[in-house]
């Protein structure tokens, strides 16, 4: 049985060559070292493309672009490292569906090298990818060289995330910790707009949740509820509330019964302590766990998502501003659909209902509506006005669900901002969505 090779850092990325394809770890599974490391390799290589996603630590080898000629990247989610140095001319998106992100993009481009993270291996020799398995072991599988940087610091996790060392070649050993975000605190906005969802959650309900001010406010408003399951996406430290208040418990779920799924994790150190050698949390593959047909088999399972901007119709933009990539379209759209899917399920959009946004002509900071008549010249649809279920803002939470765009529109004005209502009808009855008379 094969044993992996033992390598320093500087060994592991001079094992790339010229027009290589390197997939990396995602989000907190990302091979710090080897990120760190690769431009070093710029003046003996050319033509590589490397594959991330939500990267989080700042690459030489992307972000400089004098090694442009080196290496190129193509992302599926961007992060604030990746949209500062889109400017360069190496960087780009690719549009995704979680659940297809991986199978579709190594049907295009097969990996030659996967670079992630790992824990040390146990007595029987099996390693824990730990914090991500969205794409990452079918690249393991697909690669013809694996690279682990195992590293103590990181939390034992379970699922189908364990992977025996004979299908390592080679292991570089690491002490960092991994990357945290904080426990953002909800403002007055967060908490109505939670209140606004909670209030629609019955006890026994299956959650997906994401991060931020709106989605923490929605778990601290779930608390005195019963029996909720999960099955999210993102495992996240609000959601490690409700499993710690007793509030979640997987009882009443149809699949995975008692147990608390996700395909990755990303956030505080307590989260990190939490999920260590934790039966109850099962990290499986993204291709599984975001499949809208799997989503739908839980009763009464409740999607979560944010979006920067939606228009009257319903069209919402939650990953560009006009034609500029900010993030990406993760599993929004997968759990969106697979929600309604669901007995009893529901879909909810969240959003401000206003954003200050710098005038490029005055350059001054002004007051816009985020419910728009129609979205920026260029942006991207992550959900279609076909697949949009519960809209909330501060002001209220409106069903869209089996609705005409003449009541749609009528529902999205009422949670917009009052001082943009009339602004808004005025544009709906010049579009002739609506009747002016």
């Amino acid at each position: 049985m094969k044993t992996p090779k033992k390598i320093t850092i500087l060994e592991a990325v001079s094992l790339v060559k010229d027009h290589d394809n390197v997939v990396l770890g995602m989000a907190g599974a990302e091979p710090k070292l080897f990120i760190q490391q690769l431009h070093q390799v710029a003046e003996k290589v050319k033509g590589v493309k490397v594959t991330n996603c939500l990267p989080i630590e700042n690459g030489e080898f992307f972000i400089n672009k004098d090694y442009k000629s080196s290496f190129s990247t193509d992302s599926w989610f961007y992060g604030a490292s990746l949209r500062k140095a889109h400017k360069n001319g190496n960087i780009s998106f690719i549009p995704n569906h979680l659940h297809l992100a991986g199978r579709k993009r190594f049907e295009h481009t097969k990996p030659n090298i996967f670079v992630g993270t790992a824990t040390p291996p146990d007595k029987h020799g099996y390693l824990s990818l730990s914090l991500s398995n969205v794409y990452e072991q079918e690249a393991i599988e697909l690669a013809d060289i694996v690279i682990l940087e195992v590293n103590p610091n990181f939390p034992r996790t379970f699922g189908d995330v364990e992977i025996h060392e004979s299908k390592i070649d080679y292991i570089v050993e690491a002490d960092y910790m991994p990357p945290t975000l904080p426990d953002v605190e909800p403002n007055e906005k967060d908490i109505k707009i939670g209140n606004f969802i909670a209030d629609k959650i019955k006890n026994g309900s299956t959650l997906q949740l994401g991060i931020g001010g709106i989605p923490n406010a929605v778990a601290h408003a779930l608390l005195h509820k019963k029996d909720l399951g999960i099955h999210t996406e993102m495992f996240t430290t609000g959601l490690m509330h409700l499993v710690k208040s007793g509030a979640a418990n997987g009882s009443m779920k149809n699949t995975h019964k008692n147990k608390h799924v996700c395909c990755f994790a990303l956030g505080t150190q307590e989260l990190y302590d939490f999920i260590d050698d934790n039966p109850s949390i099962q990290v499986l593959n993204g291709h599984y766990v975001n499949d809208p047909a799997i989503i739908g088999l839980n009763d009464h399972q409740v999607s979560i998502n944010t979006t920067i901007e939606i228009d009257l119709t319903g069209q919402c933009a939650s990953e560009s501003i006009g034609h500029r990539q900010f993030s990406g379209t993760g599993g929004q759209s997968d759990t969106a659909v697979g929600a309604q899917n669901s007995k009893g399920g529901m879909s909810f959009i969240t959003l401000y209902s206003t954003a200050n946004v710098k005038n490029p002509e005055t350059g001054e900071r002004e007051e816009i509506s985020k419910i728009v008549p129609f979205l920026k010249p260029g942006a991207a649809v992550t959900l279609s006005r076909s697949d949009v279920d519960y809209v909330v803002t501060e002001y209220g939470c409106v069903s869209l669900r089996g609705t005409s765009i003449r009541e749609r529109v009528e529902l999205l004005i009422s949670i917009a901002h009052p001082k943009f209502r009339d602004e808004l009808r005025a544009e709906a009855i010049r579009l002739e969505y609506i009747d002016g008379e």
